[in-house]
């Protein structure tokens, strides 16, 4: 795409698409995870040459996770929470290796163990910033998904990137073509 409309149009038409239906826990609950990948490149042009520059934002709503126990869920609703579980957990491992290989040297990072932690790779340890934004819920019956959340957030804190800049040069000066 090539202007800001366009991107917020295809965010609209993702949002439609995106699964949600009401569980005893909430009444809208979303039952998949969101990503809206843009990649932007700029190209400029020097007397000799061009530099391109590369970036890519990354925007992801994770669907929380649910007990079976207090949703009540059953059948189809039931396999899409124990889904959304178990991309959590891949993902909370892949923190933890990460956070580990911070503290103690290198680790075995479990990238390929679900589809979101493939995604997430470049944002996770690659050469990227990171903000992780946790909904959290002040009610008394939520204490311990507010406790799990803030956990979460807390080892993902501990992930330390190394951002350098993205330019590619292209040299295209006439000398080089006789």
């Amino acid at each position: 795409v090539h202007s800001a409309d366009k991107i917020l149009e295809l965010l609209n038409i993702g949002n439609s698409r995106r699964k949600t239906e009401s569980t005893e826990a909430n009444a809208t609950s979303s039952r998949s995870h969101a990503v809206l990948e843009i990649t932007v490149r700029r190209k400029q042009k020097g007397k000799y040459g061009s530099q391109v520059l590369r970036g890519k934002l990354a925007l992801v709503d994770l669907a929380g996770s649910e007990r079976a126990t207090e949703t009540n869920n059953f059948g189809q609703k039931l396999r899409d929470g124990a889904n959304i579980n178990r991309s959590l957990l891949a993902l909370a491992n892949c923190i933890n290796a990460l956070g580990k290989q911070n503290k103690k040297g290198l680790a075995y990072v479990p990238y390929r163990n679900s589809k979101l932690t493939r995604i997430l790779k470049d944002g996770l340890s690659g050469n990227s910033r990171t903000v992780m934004i946790a909904t959290i819920s002040p009610a008394d019956d939520q204490y311990h998904h507010t406790t799990n959340t803030l956990k979460y957030a807390d080892r993902a804190k501990e992930i330390k990137t190394h951002v350098h800049k993205n330019i590619g040069t292209i040299d295209n000066h006439v000398e080089d073509y006789q």
